[in-house]
């Protein structure tokens, strides 16, 4: 039997002729297994070491707070309630782990996220090799592995790393699609997109970077029992939201939030992820993949043009879109390790290095070390708890946040009532200290107002009927609200505000207050 046919040998004379692996297979199976095993250690590493240091952030405690009211918590049910905004596939995946594994640390969440988001790196590898060879594949892999972006969003209990991950599965099915056009890889790809979509809702934003390809490649076949063989599944899975909401009686829970989304002020300006993605992804990788493009464009085919047209829409779409947020990108990472991967790979084509196989292999390993090591060195220091008082929502923990929800969860008596800056720090303390706190900047006006949080109408009142007993200032809302924070300054004040918490990061004489809870009575 030839050896590259098939990785089984059947052993002449054998009674039953049952295939058996002999050397040839053995090795084929290695070969093939060592990738698999290098990536998942590498992107376990990065992704496990250290991954509860820091307590959630606000967003984090959001869905890990659904994820327990989805398993049975009524304690954190009063504060996030099953059906707040966005689906709940990825919660209802951390609830099912929790009730095998137990709750009540921050680590099994987390370590949920973790483990989808090394499934994104294998994905992205077998993705790379679909398209342009195994050096490429394993590259592109290696790349996801260690990317500052990637790991960052993939060590916390968010929504973006699951959507990432099927959203990219998509992709590889797509490939599959145009490679065979074969109805059963465009079903796949519509299914992958369908529980993308109950992952995150806004991966419906990739389909446009799909029919975009499929409009700028017209010699690409596609037929429409094919189109209705991938619309079909995805029809039926994004029904799942809207059902299950009304079944509950919360039907208009999607439409208020969906609301409030094309209502909302601009957030960040539009230059944001111009300044923010580029680094977070690694100038290097982003620089070899677009040069790569640049110099292998006379070997290009329709797979770049499916690479750039997934990856720029999202991009034009969310750099327009006024809410900007750190890891909305996140789906263009696999796209930007690929192309990176394609680069790399592709120095053994370089005129110097055709008739010199070692010196090529040797270039190409030490291209990708360099790639890889301006990565890990930047998301090393990263994933380190924070001993500064400044965050961007999205890029990790809140340091001192949940020393301080377990402060009040001890001290703070049952039925009092709590006054942040913000909605943000409001989340992390009902989380760890299953407190009511109401955010002193939510709006009042319902038409500008997320719909999760209830306001305070009037601050003042609330605390001179007593119905506020506490109020917590925090560096790091009061770093993005400045007028807030000197509003709940204020109030303190007013009000014979005692600081009973100070919650520090940092080391000795670097200790810097970033969480402040003040008792207030009203005057008598």
């Amino acid at each position: 039997m030839s050896a590259t046919t098939d990785a089984l040998e059947t052993v002449p004379g054998a009674p039953d002729s049952t295939p058996r692996f002999g050397r040839q297979g053995t090795r084929r199976l290695i070969g093939a297994a060592w990738p698999v095993a290098a990536l998942v250690a590498v992107a376990g590493t990065m992704r496990f070491v250290g991954l509860d240091a820091v307590g959630f952030n606000s967003d984090e405690a959001v869905y890990a707070g659904t994820a327990a009211s989805l398993g049975g918590d009524t304690s954190l049910e009063p504060y996030f309630p099953v059906f707040r905004a966005h689906p709940v596939l990825f919660q209802t995946l951390v609830a099912g782990v929790e009730q095998m594994l137990g709750t009540g640390t921050d680590w099994v969440p987390r370590a949920v996220a973790a483990v989808v988001g090394i499934a994104a790196v294998l994905v992205t590898f077998s993705l790379g090799r679909r398209l342009y060879g195994p050096s490429a594949g394993l590259i592109a892999g290696l790349i996801l592995a260690v990317m500052p972006y990637h790991v960052v969003v993939s060590r916390q209990v968010l929504l973006d790393g699951m959507m990432t991950l099927f959203v990219t599965v998509a992709l590889y099915c797509i490939v599959s699609y145009v490679e065979s056009a074969r109805a059963t890889w465009m079903c796949a790809a519509g299914s992958a997109m369908g529980l993308a979509f109950l992952s995150k809702e806004t991966a419906v934003v990739l389909l446009g970077g799909l029919f975009a390809f499929f409009a700028l490649t017209p010699w690409v076949t596609l037929r429409l029992r094919h189109i209705v063989a991938g619309f079909v599944p995805f029809a039926a899975l994004v029904a799942i939201h809207p059902l299950s909401q009304a079944l509950a009686g919360k039907a208009t829970a999607g439409s208020s939030y969906l609301i409030y989304q094309l209502s909302r002020p601009e957030n960040h300006p539009m230059t944001f992820y111009a300044s923010v993605v580029p680094w977070a992804v690694g100038i290097f990788v982003l620089t070899a993949a677009v040069v790569g493009l640049v110099w292998l464009r006379r070997e290009g085919t329709w797979r770049e043009r499916l690479l750039m047209c997934w990856a720029a829409f999202p991009i034009v779409f969310f750099t327009i879109w006024p809410v900007r947020g750190y890891q909305y990108l996140l789906p263009i990472a696999p796209v930007v390790a690929v192309l990176a991967g394609r680069a790399v790979s592709g120095l053994v084509t370089v005129r110097a290095f055709r008739r010199r196989r070692r010196t090529a292999q040797a270039a190409v390993i030490a291209v990708t070390a360099i790639l890889v090591a301006s990565l890990a060195v930047p998301t090393a220091q990263q994933i380190s708890p924070s001993t500064t008082g400044s965050f961007l929502a999205g890029t990790g923990g809140v340091p001192g946040g949940r020393e301080a929800g377990h402060w009040v969860a001890e001290n703070v008596p049952a039925n009092a009532r709590m006054l942040s800056i913000g909605p943000s720090m409001a989340n992390i303390l009902q989380y760890y200290g299953q407190r009511k706190v109401y955010g002193l900047s939510v709006s009042p006006n319902p038409e500008v107002r997320n719909p999760a949080y209830a306001p305070v109408s009037n601050p003042d009142r609330a605390l001179r009927r007593g119905e506020l007993q506490y109020l917590v200032w925090d560096s790091y809302s009061a770093g993005r609200s400045p007028t807030f924070s000197a509003k709940l300054r204020g109030l303190v004040d007013r009000y014979n505000g005692v600081p009973v918490y100070s919650g520090t990061v940092g080391a000795g004489t670097k200790d810097r207050p970033v969480i402040i809870i003040y008792a207030v009575w009203p005057d008598p």
